[in-house]
């Protein structure tokens, strides 16, 4: 999996619009293998970001979990110390 892309499920509060969207820019750019497209591609590629979020907000919103809910700071400081350990030198 793509490293920029990261878990939203199970987080309190919920993944944010923005979040999806990020998420789902991520995805398009890995497998179209494209960070920005050309103005030929710009419209498919804009339309599969929009249709990805939307689909993953859906994905979220259905999902069910009995674990307790995540802490993002928490996340957040377990991905800080897990990158200082990758690439200390």
């Amino acid at each position: 999996m793509c490293r920029n892309i990261r878990t939203l499920h199970n987080f309190e509060p919920p993944a944010a619009g923005d979040e999806i969207h990020a998420a789902a820019l991520q995805y398009v750019r890995k497998i179209s293998g494209s960070t920005k497209p050309s103005q030929a591609n710009e419209a498919a590629f804009d339309r599969a970001v929009q249709e990805i979020a939307h689909i993953t907000a859906h994905l979220l919103e259905d999902l069910v979990t009995t674990a307790p809910p995540k802490d993002r700071d928490v996340e957040a400081a377990k991905r800080k110390a897990l990158a200082a350990k990758r690439f200390a030198s």
